[in-house]
Protein backbone atom coordinates (compact mmCIF):
# COMPACT_ATOMS: atom_id res chain seq x y z
CA UNK A 1 0.00 0.00 0.00
CA UNK A 2 0.95 3.48 -0.52
CA UNK A 3 2.16 5.56 2.52
CA UNK A 4 -0.07 8.56 1.69
CA UNK A 5 -0.50 8.68 5.78
CA UNK A 6 3.02 9.17 6.61
CA UNK A 7 3.04 6.18 9.15
CA UNK A 8 6.19 4.97 10.31
CA UNK A 9 7.32 0.86 9.13
CA UNK A 10 5.40 -0.30 11.97
CA UNK A 11 2.89 1.61 11.19
CA UNK A 12 2.06 1.09 7.25
CA UNK A 13 3.13 -3.10 8.25
CA UNK A 14 -0.51 -2.86 10.70
CA UNK A 15 -1.80 -1.06 7.48
CA UNK A 16 -0.75 -3.48 5.63
CA UNK A 17 -2.19 -6.18 7.86
CA UNK A 18 -5.56 -4.44 8.10
CA UNK A 19 -6.01 -3.86 4.01
CA UNK A 20 -5.10 -7.56 3.50
CA UNK A 21 -8.01 -8.43 6.28
CA UNK A 22 -10.62 -5.65 4.54
CA UNK A 23 -10.20 -7.35 1.22
CA UNK A 24 -10.05 -11.02 2.60
CA UNK A 25 -12.49 -11.01 5.79
CA UNK A 26 -14.51 -7.86 5.90
CA UNK A 27 -15.36 -7.31 2.22
CA UNK A 28 -17.40 -10.67 1.59
CA UNK A 29 -19.30 -10.51 4.78
CA UNK A 30 -20.12 -6.71 4.32
CA UNK A 31 -23.42 -7.32 2.67
CA UNK A 32 -24.67 -9.69 4.87
CA UNK A 33 -23.66 -7.86 8.03
CA UNK A 34 -25.85 -5.41 6.72
CA UNK A 35 -28.70 -7.18 5.54
CA UNK A 36 -28.49 -9.00 9.11
CA UNK A 37 -28.05 -6.43 11.29
CA UNK A 38 -25.58 -8.73 13.21
CA UNK A 39 -22.06 -7.97 14.88
CA UNK A 40 -19.50 -8.56 12.51
CA UNK A 41 -17.86 -10.87 15.22
CA UNK A 42 -15.41 -12.86 12.25
CA UNK A 43 -13.96 -9.41 11.46
CA UNK A 44 -13.29 -8.64 15.23
CA UNK A 45 -11.75 -11.66 15.63
CA UNK A 46 -9.61 -11.20 12.63
CA UNK A 47 -8.15 -7.71 13.88
CA UNK A 48 -7.86 -9.54 17.09
CA UNK A 49 -5.67 -11.91 15.70
CA UNK A 50 -3.34 -9.15 13.93
CA UNK A 51 -3.04 -7.63 16.81
CA UNK A 52 -4.58 -4.54 15.41
CA UNK A 53 -6.92 -4.16 17.96
CA UNK A 54 -4.06 -3.33 20.40
CA UNK A 55 -2.43 -0.49 18.03
CA UNK A 56 -2.97 1.97 20.46
CA UNK A 57 -2.15 0.20 23.38
CA UNK A 58 1.49 0.48 24.65
CA UNK A 59 4.20 -1.30 24.19
CA UNK A 60 5.40 -2.11 27.15
CA UNK A 61 1.46 -3.71 28.27
CA UNK A 62 1.50 -5.57 24.91
CA UNK A 63 0.52 -3.45 22.36
CA UNK A 64 1.79 -1.64 19.38
CA UNK A 65 2.59 1.33 20.71
CA UNK A 66 1.14 2.92 17.48
CA UNK A 67 -1.27 6.52 18.04
CA UNK A 68 -4.04 8.70 16.34
CA UNK A 69 -2.22 8.57 12.93
CA UNK A 70 -2.43 4.83 12.58
CA UNK A 71 -6.02 4.68 14.34
CA UNK A 72 -7.07 6.67 11.49
CA UNK A 73 -4.80 4.73 8.77
CA UNK A 74 -7.15 2.16 10.06
CA UNK A 75 -10.21 3.24 10.69
CA UNK A 76 -10.48 4.57 6.86
CA UNK A 77 -8.99 1.55 5.20
CA UNK A 78 -11.80 -0.79 6.66
CA UNK A 79 -14.57 1.89 6.38
CA UNK A 80 -13.98 1.38 2.12
CA UNK A 81 -15.65 -1.92 3.03
CA UNK A 82 -17.69 -2.03 6.02
CA UNK A 83 -18.40 1.18 8.19
CA UNK A 84 -20.02 -0.78 11.35
CA UNK A 85 -16.59 -2.45 11.35
CA UNK A 86 -14.81 0.64 10.88
CA UNK A 87 -17.06 2.40 13.68
CA UNK A 88 -16.50 -0.99 16.01
CA UNK A 89 -12.78 -0.23 15.74
CA UNK A 90 -12.97 3.92 16.05
CA UNK A 91 -15.14 3.55 18.78
CA UNK A 92 -12.51 1.07 20.24
CA UNK A 93 -9.29 2.67 19.87
CA UNK A 94 -11.12 6.09 21.36
CA UNK A 95 -11.74 3.97 24.32
CA UNK A 96 -8.50 2.87 24.49
CA UNK A 97 -6.92 6.21 24.30
CA UNK A 98 -8.80 6.80 27.71
CA UNK A 99 -7.66 3.12 29.21
CA UNK A 100 -4.13 3.84 28.36
CA UNK A 101 -3.67 7.22 30.01
CA UNK A 102 -5.70 6.77 33.22
CA UNK A 103 -6.26 2.58 33.40
CA UNK A 104 -4.73 0.31 35.85
CA UNK A 105 -1.97 -1.93 34.54
CA UNK A 106 -4.08 -5.05 34.63
CA UNK A 107 -6.89 -3.85 32.40
CA UNK A 108 -4.68 -1.90 30.05
CA UNK A 109 -2.96 -5.12 29.92
CA UNK A 110 -6.06 -6.90 29.03
CA UNK A 111 -7.04 -4.60 26.22
CA UNK A 112 -2.84 -4.74 24.88
CA UNK A 113 -2.17 -8.50 25.46
CA UNK A 114 -5.32 -10.10 25.88
CA UNK A 115 -7.18 -8.32 22.96
CA UNK A 116 -10.24 -7.34 24.98
CA UNK A 117 -12.47 -5.29 23.03
CA UNK A 118 -13.76 -1.76 24.41
CA UNK A 119 -15.88 1.00 23.72
CA UNK A 120 -17.48 4.66 24.88
CA UNK A 121 -20.57 5.07 26.36
CA UNK A 122 -21.27 8.13 26.85
CA UNK A 123 -24.46 9.12 25.56
CA UNK A 124 -27.54 9.15 27.72
CA UNK A 125 -31.45 9.11 27.09
CA UNK A 126 -31.29 12.79 30.20
CA UNK A 127 -28.96 14.44 28.08
CA UNK A 128 -28.80 12.94 24.15
CA UNK A 129 -25.91 14.56 21.94
CA UNK A 130 -24.73 16.54 24.48
CA UNK A 131 -22.40 13.89 25.70
CA UNK A 132 -20.19 16.08 28.06
CA UNK A 133 -22.88 16.75 30.76
CA UNK A 134 -24.05 13.47 31.56
CA UNK A 135 -27.07 13.20 34.27
CA UNK A 136 -26.14 9.02 35.37
CA UNK A 137 -25.02 8.88 38.69
CA UNK A 138 -21.38 7.45 40.81
CA UNK A 139 -22.30 6.47 44.28
CA UNK A 140 -19.36 6.07 46.70
CA UNK A 141 -20.02 2.83 48.80
CA UNK A 142 -17.48 1.03 51.48
CA UNK A 143 -17.65 -2.11 49.17
CA UNK A 144 -16.68 0.19 45.89
CA UNK A 145 -18.95 2.91 43.09
CA UNK A 146 -22.33 2.02 42.36
CA UNK A 147 -23.16 3.11 39.03
CA UNK A 148 -26.96 3.48 37.80
CA UNK A 149 -27.68 5.22 34.02
CA UNK A 150 -29.51 4.53 31.04
CA UNK A 151 -27.21 4.97 28.17
CA UNK A 152 -28.24 5.47 24.48
CA UNK A 153 -26.97 3.57 21.43
CA UNK A 154 -23.70 2.42 22.53
CA UNK A 155 -21.85 0.69 20.14
CA UNK A 156 -20.91 -2.80 20.99
CA UNK A 157 -23.21 -2.90 23.72
CA UNK A 158 -23.17 -6.12 25.03
CA UNK A 159 -20.73 -6.86 22.84
CA UNK A 160 -17.48 -5.51 24.47
CA UNK A 161 -15.03 -6.32 27.29
CA UNK A 162 -15.06 -2.47 28.50
CA UNK A 163 -17.11 0.33 28.76
CA UNK A 164 -15.61 3.75 29.53
CA UNK A 165 -18.56 4.91 31.04
CA UNK A 166 -19.21 8.62 31.48
CA UNK A 167 -21.16 9.69 34.99
CA UNK A 168 -21.65 12.43 37.33
CA UNK A 169 -18.71 13.01 39.94
CA UNK A 170 -19.18 10.73 43.05
CA UNK A 171 -17.92 13.07 45.13
CA UNK A 172 -15.98 16.27 43.20
CA UNK A 173 -17.21 19.34 41.84
CA UNK A 174 -17.36 19.09 37.81
CA UNK A 175 -19.47 17.73 34.96
CA UNK A 176 -18.64 14.62 35.31
CA UNK A 177 -16.07 11.73 36.09
CA UNK A 178 -15.23 8.43 33.67
CA UNK A 179 -15.04 5.17 34.55
CA UNK A 180 -14.00 1.74 33.05
CA UNK A 181 -16.70 -0.72 33.46
CA UNK A 182 -16.77 -4.88 32.87
CA UNK A 183 -19.20 -5.71 30.33
CA UNK A 184 -19.84 -8.58 32.19
CA UNK A 185 -20.60 -6.56 35.11
CA UNK A 186 -23.96 -7.39 37.22
CA UNK A 187 -26.69 -4.93 36.89
CA UNK A 188 -26.22 -3.77 32.90
CA UNK A 189 -28.79 -4.79 30.90
CA UNK A 190 -29.55 -4.08 27.28
CA UNK A 191 -33.45 -3.35 26.99
CA UNK A 192 -33.54 -3.50 23.28
CA UNK A 193 -31.33 -4.33 20.72
CA UNK A 194 -30.67 -1.70 17.23
CA UNK A 195 -32.23 -2.17 14.08
CA UNK A 196 -31.79 0.80 12.13
CA UNK A 197 -31.27 2.38 8.94
CA UNK A 198 -27.40 2.26 8.22
CA UNK A 199 -24.38 1.35 10.25
CA UNK A 200 -26.60 -1.83 10.83
CA UNK A 201 -23.77 -3.82 12.39
CA UNK A 202 -22.31 -1.84 14.86
CA UNK A 203 -24.04 -3.58 17.46
CA UNK A 204 -25.46 -0.32 18.75
CA UNK A 205 -27.95 -0.43 21.57
CA UNK A 206 -29.06 1.42 24.53
CA UNK A 207 -27.74 0.11 27.67
CA UNK A 208 -29.62 0.42 31.83
CA UNK A 209 -27.37 0.31 34.92
CA UNK A 210 -28.97 -0.52 38.15
CA UNK A 211 -26.71 -0.69 40.74
CA UNK A 212 -23.46 -2.00 38.96
CA UNK A 213 -20.90 -2.32 41.34
CA UNK A 214 -17.07 -1.80 40.39
CA UNK A 215 -13.51 -0.83 42.05
CA UNK A 216 -13.29 2.98 42.73
CA UNK A 217 -9.37 2.28 41.17
CA UNK A 218 -11.40 1.39 37.97
CA UNK A 219 -11.97 5.74 37.73
CA UNK A 220 -10.47 6.85 34.47
CA UNK A 221 -8.92 9.95 35.47
CA UNK A 222 -10.15 12.45 38.46
CA UNK A 223 -13.32 12.50 39.62
CA UNK A 224 -15.18 15.49 38.35
CA UNK A 225 -12.26 16.17 35.38
CA UNK A 226 -14.70 13.89 32.72
CA UNK A 227 -14.82 16.26 30.91
CA UNK A 228 -11.18 17.34 30.12
CA UNK A 229 -10.80 13.85 29.68
CA UNK A 230 -13.36 13.83 26.99
CA UNK A 231 -12.14 16.80 25.50
CA UNK A 232 -8.01 16.48 25.76
CA UNK A 233 -8.52 12.78 24.92
CA UNK A 234 -11.44 11.38 23.43
CA UNK A 235 -12.61 14.45 20.84
CA UNK A 236 -9.25 14.03 18.83
CA UNK A 237 -10.03 10.27 18.81
CA UNK A 238 -13.14 10.64 18.12
CA UNK A 239 -13.62 13.56 15.51
CA UNK A 240 -10.55 12.70 13.24
CA UNK A 241 -11.48 8.74 13.41
CA UNK A 242 -15.35 10.23 12.40
CA UNK A 243 -13.47 11.91 9.80
CA UNK A 244 -11.72 9.24 8.22
CA UNK A 245 -14.20 6.63 8.28
CA UNK A 246 -16.76 8.92 6.33
CA UNK A 247 -13.41 9.14 4.18
CA UNK A 248 -13.36 5.52 3.96
CA UNK A 249 -17.32 5.63 2.93
CA UNK A 250 -17.02 8.17 0.43
CA UNK A 251 -14.01 6.23 -1.24
CA UNK A 252 -15.74 2.94 -0.74
CA UNK A 253 -19.31 4.85 -2.84
CA UNK A 254 -16.76 5.81 -5.52
CA UNK A 255 -14.62 2.64 -6.22
CA UNK A 256 -18.74 1.12 -6.70
CA UNK A 257 -19.64 3.85 -8.48
CA UNK A 258 -16.77 4.18 -10.73
CA UNK A 259 -17.15 0.66 -11.12
CA UNK A 260 -21.05 0.97 -12.50
CA UNK A 261 -20.68 3.62 -14.86
CA UNK A 262 -17.78 1.73 -16.50
CA UNK A 263 -19.31 -1.60 -17.26
CA UNK A 264 -22.98 -0.81 -17.40
CA UNK A 265 -23.54 -0.56 -21.44
CA UNK A 266 -26.70 0.96 -23.09
CA UNK A 267 -27.82 -1.68 -25.61
CA UNK A 268 -28.66 0.36 -28.40
CA UNK A 269 -24.93 1.37 -29.38
CA UNK A 270 -23.11 -0.15 -27.08
CA UNK A 271 -22.20 3.04 -25.64
CA UNK A 272 -21.23 3.00 -21.63
CA UNK A 273 -22.86 5.94 -18.68
CA UNK A 274 -19.52 6.78 -18.26
CA UNK A 275 -19.31 8.29 -22.02
CA UNK A 276 -21.77 11.04 -20.58
CA UNK A 277 -20.18 13.98 -19.89
CA UNK A 278 -22.90 14.87 -17.28
CA UNK A 279 -21.52 11.29 -15.59
CA UNK A 280 -18.10 12.03 -15.63
CA UNK A 281 -18.50 15.35 -14.39
CA UNK A 282 -20.33 14.10 -11.23
CA UNK A 283 -17.45 11.58 -10.37
CA UNK A 284 -15.06 14.38 -11.12
CA UNK A 285 -16.86 16.39 -8.03
CA UNK A 286 -16.71 13.02 -6.10
CA UNK A 287 -13.13 12.98 -6.52
CA UNK A 288 -12.62 16.37 -5.60
CA UNK A 289 -14.76 16.69 -2.82
CA UNK A 290 -13.04 13.16 -1.43
CA UNK A 291 -9.51 14.46 -1.99
CA UNK A 292 -10.20 17.49 -0.32
CA UNK A 293 -11.38 15.86 3.02
CA UNK A 294 -8.30 13.36 3.10
CA UNK A 295 -6.31 16.63 2.62
CA UNK A 296 -7.83 18.19 5.63
CA UNK A 297 -7.50 15.22 7.13
CA UNK A 298 -3.73 14.66 7.02
CA UNK A 299 -3.38 18.73 7.96
CA UNK A 300 -5.14 18.10 11.04
CA UNK A 301 -3.21 15.06 12.05
CA UNK A 302 -0.12 17.19 11.47
CA UNK A 303 -1.33 20.12 13.58
CA UNK A 304 -2.32 17.70 16.28
CA UNK A 305 1.51 16.15 16.20
CA UNK A 306 2.85 19.60 16.12
CA UNK A 307 1.09 21.10 18.65
CA UNK A 308 -0.35 24.00 16.08
CA UNK A 309 -1.92 27.15 17.50
CA UNK A 310 -4.80 25.80 15.46
CA UNK A 311 -4.89 22.30 16.92
CA UNK A 312 -8.11 22.23 18.66
CA UNK A 313 -10.19 24.10 15.83
CA UNK A 314 -8.79 21.15 13.24
CA UNK A 315 -10.32 18.58 15.63
CA UNK A 316 -13.99 20.78 15.85
CA UNK A 317 -13.39 21.15 12.23
CA UNK A 318 -12.91 17.52 11.08
CA UNK A 319 -16.06 15.80 12.19
CA UNK A 320 -18.38 18.11 10.44
CA UNK A 321 -15.69 18.71 7.18
CA UNK A 322 -16.48 14.45 6.52
CA UNK A 323 -19.56 14.59 7.93
CA UNK A 324 -21.18 17.17 5.73
CA UNK A 325 -19.13 15.85 2.59
CA UNK A 326 -19.87 12.26 3.13
CA UNK A 327 -23.56 13.45 2.45
CA UNK A 328 -22.64 15.54 -0.58
CA UNK A 329 -20.49 12.85 -2.65
CA UNK A 330 -23.27 9.67 -1.54
CA UNK A 331 -25.89 11.74 -2.92
CA UNK A 332 -24.02 12.33 -6.51
CA UNK A 333 -22.53 8.10 -5.89
CA UNK A 334 -26.61 7.81 -6.25
CA UNK A 335 -26.86 10.27 -8.61
CA UNK A 336 -25.08 8.62 -11.21
CA UNK A 337 -25.93 5.11 -10.42
CA UNK A 338 -29.30 6.06 -11.30
CA UNK A 339 -32.35 3.70 -10.52
CA UNK A 340 -29.30 0.69 -10.42
CA UNK A 341 -28.09 2.51 -7.46
CA UNK A 342 -31.17 1.26 -5.35
CA UNK A 343 -30.05 -2.49 -5.94
CA UNK A 344 -28.01 -4.21 -3.22
CA UNK A 345 -25.82 -5.63 -5.41
CA UNK A 346 -24.10 -2.60 -6.94
CA UNK A 347 -23.11 -1.29 -3.18
CA UNK A 348 -23.66 2.23 -3.54
CA UNK A 349 -26.96 1.90 -0.80
CA UNK A 350 -25.29 0.45 1.93
CA UNK A 351 -22.39 3.13 2.03
CA UNK A 352 -25.69 5.78 1.13
CA UNK A 353 -27.64 4.72 4.17
CA UNK A 354 -24.19 4.35 6.47
CA UNK A 355 -22.86 7.66 5.58
CA UNK A 356 -25.93 9.36 7.09
CA UNK A 357 -25.53 8.64 10.87
CA UNK A 358 -21.92 10.63 10.65
CA UNK A 359 -24.24 14.37 10.81
CA UNK A 360 -26.15 12.87 14.17
CA UNK A 361 -23.61 11.22 15.78
CA UNK A 362 -23.05 13.60 18.76
CA UNK A 363 -21.44 16.30 18.72
CA UNK A 364 -23.84 16.53 16.01
CA UNK A 365 -22.58 18.86 13.25
CA UNK A 366 -25.18 22.08 14.07
CA UNK A 367 -23.67 21.63 17.92
CA UNK A 368 -20.12 21.54 16.19
CA UNK A 369 -20.52 24.46 13.68
CA UNK A 370 -21.66 26.22 16.56
CA UNK A 371 -18.18 25.51 18.67
CA UNK A 372 -16.44 26.11 15.40
CA UNK A 373 -18.31 29.97 15.17
CA UNK A 374 -17.49 30.59 18.43
CA UNK A 375 -13.79 30.24 18.26
CA UNK A 376 -13.65 31.91 15.01
CA UNK A 377 -15.52 34.77 16.90
CA UNK A 378 -12.94 35.03 19.43
CA UNK A 379 -15.09 33.99 21.68
CA UNK A 380 -14.99 30.94 24.48
CA UNK A 381 -15.95 27.46 23.11
CA UNK A 382 -17.14 25.78 26.05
Amino acid sequence: MSNNWKLDAEGSRFLTAADTIAREVIQPLAATVDKEGRFPQENIEALRKAGLLGLVSAKKVGGQGQGLRAAVAVAERLARECPSTAMIVMMHYAATAVIEQHGTESIRKAVAEGGKLTTLAFSETGSRSHFWVPVSTAEKKPDGVRLNATKQLITSAGKCDFYVWSSKPAAAEGLSTIWAVPADAKGLTIPKPFDGLGLRGNGSAPITARDVLIPESNRLGEDGKGFDVMMGTVMPYFSLQNCAVSLGMMQGAFARAVHHVTNSQYSYDGSKIADLPQVRGHIAKMRVKIDLVGGFLLDALDAIEQQREDAVLRVLESKVAGAETSLEVHDLAMRVCGGAAFRKDVGVERFFRDSRAATVMAPVSDALYEFIGKAACGMPVF
